[in-house]
């Protein structure tokens, strides 16, 4: 039975062997010149106006997390749609059918979230 996860064991060695090899390649032969420009904070080429420890509004990570979560069920749509044809003919009008539940329930969400005015940007 061990010797079935030799391959994995293998693989996982050889990356985490040229990871380190990398590593120490890198330092080696990588600039050590410390330059002032290189310790100042980078924000899209701009000079910070503000510190690092500003808070933020929770209403911003509840718009990330929702565009998460409506980004990754609309996911679901692709296999579904490229796989349609097959699967109409294994299940019939069912998968059409649960596809339209999962719709229905993803825009129910959408609309109750929509009500609590969670879009809203005060």
């Amino acid at each position: 039975m061990p010797i079935n996860y030799f391959p994995i064991f293998l693989t996982l060695l050889v990356g985490l062997g040229f990871s380190i090899l990398l590593l120490i390649i890198a330092n080696i032969i990588g600039p050590k010149k410390v330059i002032d420009e290189k310790l100042t904070t980078y924000e899209s080429g701009m000079e910070p106006y503000r510190t690092a420890h500003e808070r933020f509004s929770v209403k911003y990570y509840l718009i990330a997390i929702l565009f998460i979560l409506f980004d990754i069920e609309v996911v679901f749509f692709y296999p579904w749609a490229v796989t349609f044809k097959e699967l109409t003919k294994q299940f019939g009008l069912f998968i059409f059918l649960e596809m339209l539940v999962f719709i229905i329930i993803l825009l129910l969400g959408y609309i109750y979230i929509w009500k609590k005015g969670a879009f809203r940007w005060d």
